[in-house]
Parts: structure tokens; sequence; C-alpha cells
């Protein structure tokens, strides 16, 4: 039986969903996010998403709103 992984436990799937809701604690925002398996996504990149609390990845199309 293998021992649990807990680093594995706090995995985002990357481009598993089409829209992520993020705060304020994940700013500076990119895609793939901190947390994200990077093995399976794209080059990171940085979102503007503090003037219109919105953002799109040109990359995979992944939407990230910022909630309060």
């Amino acid at each position: 039986m293998p021992l649990p992984n807990p680093a594995a436990e706090h995995r985002i799937p990357a481009n598993a969903e089409n829209r992520y809701e993020v705060r304020r604690a994940d700013l500076p925002l990119s895609c793939p996010m901190p947390g994200m398996s990077l093995w399976n996504s794209h080059p990171k990149v940085y979102l503007p998403i503090e003037a219109e609390g919105h953002a799109k990845c040109p990359y995979c199309g992944a939407e990230y709103v910022l909630v309060a």
C-alpha cells in the first residue's frame, strides 16, 4: 500500500476547468497557478486581474474571477 503524499493532495489540476475563482491572496495571478501540475500545462503567464476583476489565459482559455 503506497504512503499518502500530502503534496499531491493539495494539487490543483491544470487546464481541467474553464473557470477558477481566485482571491487577493493568490495575487499576482499566473496561469498555471502555483499548486497546479506543470508537466501537462503551458508556459507560465501572468494575468492582470486587479483592474477588471477577471482575466482569461491566452494559452488555455481558462477564465479567472477575483472574488472577495
